[in-house]
């Protein structure tokens, strides 16, 4: 009897043992994706962006969206601040690198400068999303921006009407080692080609900066008193070409053009110190960047180039454009 006490006993003890072992292996097969490439069920994943500079209203906004939209999609965000500084930004990057980002974002200080930051990131494995602005080399799984050619385009043709098709213009260009300085130059010039009479008088760069904008505005006014417009390549410019003109007391009588529909810029149109401006809303526009993000993650990107929707904006839709959720 004690003989058959002891087998029972270890049979049952065997029969424990290997629906342990069962269990066991049935719920590692089961296992999340993440938790089957050996992370954590609730590990988020991180997702780096290195912002071009933060001493710019506009991307203390895109900031704010970008962080929004981690929050919507489940990520933990790193941020950097490049202060317009291409070796910094290079150095930033490098270091998303050591700390095993699972993707980076990156706004380009410089459109050629990025390359070896992205180029470095490729080498580790890391998928970059370029945002705003392009990098003139490396791999990059998407780039987001708007069709900038067509804001200088827009505002351009919103111009000559404004002025009958002649007058004196001046111009305030962004940072022009970037491809939205460019474009958004070369859709303004492509529309005075049009209008003879319209006359390009002063065409400089103030790197999308309110106090170089007011300083390379009191330089043209000296130059040219008599200039009927100028065209801002954003509105941080524009605000400082404002501050210019009122100063010489030529605020009626000088049209002011902006782009990116910033908070202060809108409260200048609605005031009647902008003419018009382009909405590329920067909320939603770091919003969009951690959406793409998410699709590059998650592999259900559909196009490796999104340009998002931009709008004219005037007196008579002002009211109309949402700047935040």
């Amino acid at each position: 009897m004690g003989k058959l006490r002891k087998k029972s006993l270890f049979l049952a003890m065997a029969l424990v043992l290997a629906t342990t072992f069962l269990a066991g292996c049935g719920s590692k097969d089961q296992g999340t994706p993440q938790q089957n490439a050996g992370g954590a069920a609730d590990k988020k994943l991180k997702v780096a962006f290195s912002i071009s500079t933060l001493n710019n209203p506009y991307f203390v906004t895109v900031k704010e969206g970008a962080e929004a939209g981690a929050k919507e999609v489940g990520y933990d965000l790193v941020l950097a601040d490049a202060q317009n500084d291409s070796n910094k930004q290079i150095s930033d990057v490098e270091n998303f690198i050591s700390q095993k980002t699972d993707l980076i974002i990156i706004n380009p200080v410089d459109s050629d400068a990025v390359v070896p930051a992205i180029q470095e990131a490729n080498k580790a494995g890391i998928p970059v999303v370029t945002w705003n602005r392009k990098a003139n080399g490396g791999e990059v799984a998407a780039h987001i921006s708007f069709d900038e050619i067509k804001t200088g385009t827009m505002l351009g043709e919103y111009l000559a009407k404004a002025l009958n098709g002649k007058g004196k213009v001046a111009e305030l260009q962004g940072v022009m080692g970037t491809d939205v300085a460019q474009d958004r130059s070369k859709g303004f010039s492509e529309v005075l080609k049009n209008y003879p009479e319209l006359k390009l008088v002063a065409q400089l760069s103030a790197n999308f900066d309110r106090a170089q904008g007011m300083k390379v505005m009191e330089d043209i006014l000296q130059a040219n008193p008599d200039i009927d417009a100028v065209y801002a390549a954003n509105d941080e410019m524009a605000l400082g070409a404002i501050s210019a003109i009122e100063a010489a007391g030529k605020l009626s009588k000088i049209k002011v053009l902006g782009v990116d529909a910033t908070e202060e810029g809108l409260k200048a149109l609605k005031e009647g110190k902008i003419l018009a401006d382009v909405s590329l809303p920067p909320y939603f526009f770091g919003k969009k960047a951690l959406e793409v993000a998410k699709q590059v993650m998650d592999g259900t990107l559909k196009e490796k180039v999104i340009i998002v929707p931009s709008t004219l904006v005037t007196k008579e839709n002002v009211d109309t454009i949402k700047v935040r959720d």
